[in-house]
């Protein structure tokens, strides 16, 4: 009689899944303002006791996701080898950066390329020069959708169900200029399609205004934004906004193009498949 196959209620199911929560509680408490924590800090930060940080940490370092040079443990290398495979960063930022290269060029202040990440935006690329802006988001960090250039031009072409988690994680005021209340965000959103960019004026820093515009892939659904940002006497969005808009359409046929090309020559006997179109429905906005 062949042995009954091991389901994944049994024990070493259970202990592998719980060893993956103990290392990504370890990666969680690591973030844009903790990238070095020694020991102590890695145990309070993780919630986890003292002795399992210690060899849950020991066996990471193994396997490349910690590194510890000293006595301060920090994100592996091959973490960041693996996350250069991950869509956003292989097809998304790839496809995106000449275009942010060539809008750096125009308004020499700080582009940034996000993705809507829960109710957050994920920052995936940045261009700064030689002037950066400490107070912005580092690549890997998140800025809130509600009160960000980035997040409001990806909202506006967002269905309700997106905005609503958006809502119910908060709009708590970062600055006196901070939009607080869903009817006032609503009409702010209602704004940007007609426009094709989003303007966000000293919500999330005091000084620094943003201005953004969606991209889209080849159903013409929003998959991401990038902006312009920088001090508000620079980024002025009547000025700004056209070329954020441009580039903007550019990148989204660009990324459309890139993520439904054919990766490989079809076997001979295969019917040929009718490809999207590169050019996204949505982009009447940004042409």
């Amino acid at each position: 009689m062949s042995p009954a196959p091991r389901d994944s209620g049994s024990p070493t199911a259970d202990a592998a899944i719980g060893s993956l929560e103990r290392a990504g509680a370890l990666l969680d408490a690591f973030d844009a303002t903790h990238r070095e924590l020694a020991l102590a800090d890695l145990v309070r930060r993780s919630g986890l006791p003292r002795s399992t940080v210690h060899r849950t940490a020991t066996r990471m370092i193994q396997l490349g996701w910690l590194d510890k040079p000293q006595d301060r443990y920090r994100i592996g290398n091959r973490l960041f080898e693996l996350s250069g495979l991950a869509p956003v960063r292989h097809e998304l930022r790839e496809a995106v950066l000449p275009f942010l290269q060539d809008l750096f060029g125009a308004a020499r202040t700080t582009v940034q390329l996000g993705v809507l990440d829960g109710a957050q935006i994920l920052v995936v690329e940045k261009i700064t020069g030689h002037r950066p802006m400490p107070m912005l988001s580092q690549v890997g960090g998140t800025v809130p959708a509600y009160c960000s250039g980035l997040g409001r031009a990806i909202l506006a072409w967002s269905d309700e169900s997106t905005l609503q988690d958006v809502l119910a994680a908060g709009l708590p005021r970062r600055t006196p200029r901070t939009i607080t209340s869903e009817t006032a965000l609503r009409r702010e959103l209602a704004l940007i399609p007609d426009r094709g960019w989003a303007h966000e004026r000293e919500e999330g820093n005091v000084g620094i205004s943003c201005v953004a515009a969606p991209i889209f892939d080849s159903a013409g659904e929003v998959v991401a934004a990038l902006s312009v940002t920088g001090p508000s006497s620079v980024v002025l969005p009547d000025r700004i906004g056209p070329a954020v808009r441009m580039a903007a359409a550019a990148a989204s046929r660009a990324y459309s193009t890139r993520r439904w090309a054919p990766r490989s020559r079809p076997e001979p006997d295969s019917q040929a498949r009718s490809q999207p179109q590169s050019q996204p429905p949505g982009q009447s906005v940004g042409s």
